[in-house]
């Protein structure tokens, strides 16, 4: 579909007209003075704590192999059976997280402009900073050394122009090659209309880059004809083409179903020509938000900057879907001179096929990492519980453990994400390991370990493949989010770890995988987390979430869970299915918190190994102008 150019609030400016990075603004001296003595103090502060944190004993790694304590009850009935009681009121302390990215109070969504500069990690994220609610939507702003330990510091924009006094709402950064750093976002005016706006770093030489200024004759773009005034948003990144212009892709819709990312050519960085053709759309899957293009190898695990243009390069086309509140992802070429992409394969294509995470995760966006040449995924992750729950908690929402993403190099179909190196620092020195724990059909095997509220666990099943090869009963309408979750038994699973359960049993949050055989003789696995019982706080939205996952040849089945009080991400076969899922529960906290190894399977026998770390607090050091 072609859409008319329209740029209905800029004459044409040029980027020449801005103050240089090097500079001081007009009227901002004593903004820039209190912004530079902001730096010299948080950096004085975080060379004081990697200072102690050097001088800590490193200790040696130990096993606690405590296998043979192993109990194996027989109780088949003891997960997925519902509890009729419920608790009114949340757990306000045992909710908050400990090594994801929240602030100590108020409502947290999307993350924004993520990059790397001078040294630091830089998030900018929406924030209310009156309540724990959506609303008043102003830019956080938080800098990092590994991504894992943060220093909050002032917040970088907020909704104080006509244009955005609505909220100042999602966008993204470019560093200049010149050095400037700019960010695009977009703007909720007055009446909601969605503009979009530019501003750029007062003083890019500043390590942390405290202060931020609008662009005078903001907004640069309006919704072009033919897009409804709600249906333009969330710039991307900008990147050069071949020819030496800039791209900037844009979500909208149009025909009201059809899904799709606009595609916007500048010179200038200021005035903005729309291309005849969308980058691509798809029907039926409504408006687009937080679009994200960018390369994946296809022979290196390294990650690729969206100006690299490799030519062994697959890329990713990314979207947010307005309507069913998912991120849905697909893999394809892209034509840099048409600049239209496409997918590898039309059924799984963006919308219809594949997803970052299955379970609470949202809005998400990529950035490239130059330091060390990987590409960082970051997400949303919303409540499912009361919104007065987090009012009277007086926070909402928190951030994944930053994500790697590279293309699945077996199978170069899905991608891989897995949590990044620096969040093993947060791991014990030492560890409980369990081997070979065979589980028996209707096994419930309690292991015996503490504290497992703050946990890194890395597990193995082994399935008996000639047992497998000789089940002829078929399961072919068996989906993780249509069924029982955990309590359906099937002859070959459910099989997995339960976290965040009581002894009781009462509350539970299992993880697990699910064989299908299908007619033919081949089967399919599915990679399944059960909340349904998972707490007795009223009014919490419980779900089963899952997808398929693929198990290669010669691959045991195996995952590997984040769990954080009140959230647990879980990554099956190495990262090729993801999902998130947020928990509740009211007994199942701090000590009386326990782990579990189950079997629901009726006709399958497996063997369990198991890696468990206790894991420690990020730090989140909140900076006092």
């Amino acid at each position: 579909m072609a859409f008319s150019f329209f740029t209905p609030f800029v004459t044409y400016n040029d980027l020449e007209r801005w103050p240089k990075s090097t500079g001081i603004p007009t009227g901002r001296l004593s903004k820039v003075v209190a912004g530079l003595f902001v730096s010299i103090l948080v950096l004085s502060s975080l060379t004081i704590v990697i200072h102690n944190q050097l001088l800590k004993p490193q200790g040696r790694r130990q096993l606690a192999a405590v296998s043979t304590n192993l109990e194996i009850k027989i109780k088949p009935s003891s997960i997925g059976v519902l509890s009729q009681e419920k608790v009114v009121g949340s757990n306000v302390e045992f909710e908050r997280s400990v090594y994801h990215f929240h602030p100590q109070k108020n409502f947290i969504g999307d993350p924004n402009g993520p990059l790397y500069h001078m040294g630091w990690y830089h998030l900018f994220y929406q924030y209310n900073p009156d309540s724990a609610i959506w609303g008043n939507i102003t830019w956080g702003h938080a800098v990092s050394k590994d991504l894992i330990n943060w220093f909050q510091l002032p917040l970088a924009m907020v909704p104080d122009h006509w244009y955005d006094q609505k909220g100042v709402m999602t966008g993204s950064a470019t560093i200049l090659p010149d050095g400037r750093i700019i960010m695009y976002y977009t703007g909720n005016a007055h009446d909601l209309s969605q503009l979009q706006c530019l501003a750029f770093a007062a003083n890019s030489s500043d390590p942390l880059l405290v202060e931020w200024v609008k662009y005078k004759d903001n907004p640069i773009l309006g919704p072009p004809l033919g897009v409804g005034r709600k249906d333009f948003r969330d710039p991307s990144s900008l990147w050069m083409g071949p020819d030496g212009k800039y791209r900037m892709v844009m979500g909208s819709k149009h025909n009201n179903t059809i899904g799709c990312a606009l595609i916007y050519h500048t010179t200038n960085f200021t005035h903005f020509e729309l291309m005849d053709e969308v980058l691509h759309e798809v029907p039926h899957t409504g408006m687009w938000e937080c679009v994200d293009l960018y390369p994946v190898s296809t022979t290196k695990t390294d990650g690729l900057d969206m100006s690299s243009y490799e030519s062994d390069a697959k890329y990713v086309l990314k979207q947010s879907g307005d309507e069913d509140r998912h991120d849905w992802y697909a893999i394809g070429s892209y034509d840099v001179v048409k600049d239209k992409w496409y997918p590898d394969d039309p059924e799984m294509d963006v919308g219809i096929g594949l997803r970052y995470d299955y379970g609470k995760f949202y809005a998400s966006k990529t950035f490239y990492d130059p330091s060390k040449r990987r590409r960082v995924l970051w997400g949303y992750v919303g409540e499912t519980d009361l919104q007065n729950d987090d009012i009277k908690k007086g926070w909402a929402n928190m951030l994944n453990v930053p994500r790697t993403v590279v293309l699945d190099p077996n199978t170069q179909s899905n991608l891989i994400q897995w949590p990044v190196e620096e969040a093993e620092t947060l791991r014990s020195k030492t560890y409980d390991e369990f081997k070979d724990v065979e589980l028996a059909p209707g096994s419930l095997v309690p292991l015996n370990i503490d504290s497992t509220a703050q946990l890194d666990i890395s597990a193995s099943f082994e399935v008996d493949e000639a047992l497998l090869d000789a089940t002829l009963e078929a399961d072919t309408i068996f989906n993780c989010t249509t069924s029982d979750g955990s309590a359906m038994r099937g002859v070959l699973g459910p099989f997995g770890v339960v976290v965040l359960a009581d002894e009781a049993l009462s509350e539970q949050t299992p993880v697990y995988f699910y064989i299908a055989k299908n007619t033919d003789g081949t089967s399919r696995t599915y990679f399944c987390v059960d909340e349904l019982r998972s707490t007795k706080l009223s009014g919490v939205r419980n779900f089963v979430y899952g997808s398929t996952v693929p198990v290669l040849h010669g691959e045991n089945y195996n995952m590997r869970l984040l769990v954080d009080h009140s959230i647990v991400e879980s990554f099956a076969q190495g990262g090729r299915t993801v999902i998130t899922s947020r928990v509740y529960p009211t007994k199942a906290i701090y000590d009386a918190a326990k782990v579990f190894l189950f079997n629901n399977g009726t006709g399958i026998t497996v063997k369990a190994s198991l890696k468990i770390w206790k894991m420690g607090e990020a730090k989140l050091e909140p900076f006092h102008v």
